[in-house]
């Protein structure tokens, strides 16, 4: 029996040192976790990205395929359905601190959206340059304002509001809360508001594709079809010459549409850019009826607001 050479390890030494498949796999454990840390740092320094006052300047260039509405994605049955119905939807609730307004004396409006848990809602993301948007209209569709109100720090949105008339008003809040995975929610809420005295409802004008506008000349090519994408075409001349459209919200032109009846709300955008010298909206109408179309759009500073009457048999 000979001695072992001089530099070879005793033999319970060598049976303590961990086999290489053992550290191998330590190695890939390790470095799993140390993935999984890092990811979720990353992910709470993502979700932390916003503005003071809780919009997602992430998405201010938010935009929207042609034909869908304001906030809203989706495509087929479910987006021609009219909107702002409700004070809850999508598990939102609008909360108005007041509603009684005193007629032709300026006011503010004052409101909450709260979420399932009744918590105030404080995060929505930057939609056509503004985080909410305000469409406040008479029942009888009358008196037409398109507002944006500012969100203070515990979630109570507010914007100056006059209602010029007596009557019961409708005030829908248009907006997408944003999760904090960063998922939208789109949606818009509809709430009454009430100016008190006589109402005299006024019938609407007859149906008509072209009118005037503070020396504007107004038309639109196109009949809406239910359930269907059809193309609006409007144009705005000044002096028989195309109008100097400026971007508005980040857009040519806005285009409200409400049903008389139930006021149910639809809300679309036009092609980003003009078409021959035109803003081509892309509209889908939930059924028959009569509608009241709303125009916004811009030229030297000034929005103005072209009115049409729709009837769809």
């Amino acid at each position: 029996m000979t001695d072992p050479p001089p530099d070879a390890e005793p033999a319970d030494r060598v049976s303590a040192a961990p086999d290489r498949s053992t550290l191998r796999l330590a190695l890939v454990v390790g470095g799993l976790l140390l993935a999984v840390l890092l990811g979720f740092g990353l992910g709470r320094m993502d979700g932390d990205a916003t503005t003071a006052g809780g919009y997602d300047s992430a998405l201010a260039g938010h935009t929207h395929p042609p034909g869908t509405g304001a906030h809203e994605h989706g495509t087929g049955p479910d987006a021609a359905e009219a909107t702002g119905l409700s004070v809850s939807a999508a598990g939102y609730t609008i909360a108005p601190v007041a509603v009684d307004f005193a007629a032709g004396r300026p006011g503010e409006l004052r409101f909450r959206i709260r979420d399932a848990q009744r918590r105030p809602v404080t995060r929505f993301a930057v939609v056509h340059d503004k985080p909410m948007h305000v469409i406040v209209v008479r029942r009888d569709l009358t008196g037409y304002q398109h507002l944006h109100p500012a969100m203070a720090a515990d979630g109570t949105w507010s914007v100056p509001l006059t209602l010029p008339q007596p009557g019961v008003w409708r005030a829908y809040a248009d907006f997408a809360a944003l999760a904090e995975d960063g998922r939208q929610t789109a949606v818009t809420l509809g709430a009454d508001l009430v100016a008190a005295g006589d109402y005299d409802p006024r019938p609407l004008p007859a149906a008509v594709t072209s009118t005037a506008v503070d020396g504007f000349a107004v038309g639109y090519q196109g009949t809406p079809q239910a359930g269907r994408s059809v193309p609006l075409i409007f144009r705005i001349t000044a002096e028989g010459r195309a109008a100097a459209l400026e971007r508005y919200l980040g857009a040519y032109g806005h285009l409200v549409v409400l049903r008389a009846g139930d006021l149910g709300y639809l809300h679309v955008h036009p092609e980003p850019e003009l078409v021959d010298g035109a803003v081509r909206f892309w509209v889908t109408v939930p059924g028959p009826g009569t509608y009241r179309l709303f125009l916004d759009f811009q030229v030297a500073g000034v929005v103005r607001t072209a009115e049409f009457t729709l009837d769809l048999p």
